[in-house]
């Protein structure tokens, strides 16, 4: 999820609050430890805060009872402007480049608590991390090898910086390709086909693996891959966000992460 790179693999700034409020009644915050409160429904064990018009997330009860402590974030954002190339993003992943050159090393990143357990749970589901690295790992390594990211689009391209800075998995769909009022967390059916992007033909999955499905097909394998169908393009103009969590990490830091993925994404999608 995150990067759209043929091989493995989804700042300070002032966030304008008259966005944030339009943005936040449609957000989906769907947690298995979630309590009850007002205006939260609650849907095969996974509680939802969000308004019904929304897409839902449901988790299955098996991947629930594996990963009771599991935490996804899912939010709709609209009104946005997806283009190839704009400068002034551009200018600022040099900045992002620089920071994380100056925080990380290869060395010190194979220590990084978040990074031990996007690791530690893709053994856990059957993917060797050292031969498909988790997405924002898969990131900061290409940044610290002297590699620029590469310019997918502006949307692709500004959550792939919040997911290098929060070190934090993300990925984005585009809502109108998306079919049924609910995506569904569940393993995998073994034989079931999935085609992600920059795939030339569909895998067949095994049945260890973790899946997002709407009513149709499947939408991602979490947390790593995402369909080529429900994929940002120029012509995307609705997302849901999805902040891809791993047992080991808070969901304070699942909520960090989302909000730097949509400052970004307002920053540079909005205009």
């Amino acid at each position: 999820m995150g990067l759209r790179l043929i091989e493995p693999h989804c700042s300070s700034l002032l966030f304008h609050r008259c966005h944030a409020k339009r943005l936040i009644i449609k957000c989906l915050a769907v947690r298995a430890d979630f309590q009850p409160r007002t205006g939260i429904d609650f849907n095969d064990g996974v509680h939802l805060r969000s308004p019904s018009s929304d897409m839902r997330l449901i988790m299955s009860d098996e991947v629930r009872s594996r990963f009771p402590d599991l935490h996804v974030l899912l939010k709709r954002i609209d009104d946005l402007r997806v283009r190839e190339k704009l400068e002034k993003l551009e200018r600022f992943k040099l900045e992002v480049y620089e920071r994380v050159r100056s925080r990380f090393s290869l060395d010190s990143l194979k220590d990084d608590p978040i990074m031990r357990a996007y690791r530690d749970f893709f053994w856990r589901i059957g993917i060797d991390p050292t031969k498909i690295r988790p997405a924002s790992e898969a990131l900061i390594r290409r940044i610290l090898g002297g590699k620029d990211l590469p310019t997918i689009n502006t949307l692709v391209d500004a959550y792939n910086l919040a997911s290098v800075e929060s070190r934090i998995a993300l990925a984005a769909f585009d809502a109108d390709k998306l079919e049924g009022e609910e995506l569904i967390m569940r393993f995998a059916r073994s034989g079931e086909e999935f085609l992600g992007i920059g795939m030339n033909r569909p895998k067949k999955l095994g049945g260890e693996e973790i899946v997002v499905a709407d009513s149709k097909r499947l939408i991602a394998i979490y947390p790593y891959r995402d369909a080529d169908y429900s994929k940002v393009t120029l012509e995307t103009s609705r997302i849901y966000l999805m902040t891809c969590g791993v047992p080991g990490i808070s969901l304070e830091d699942l909520e960090r992460a989302e909000d730097l993925a949509t400052q970004y994404i307002m920053r540079f999608c909005r205009e």
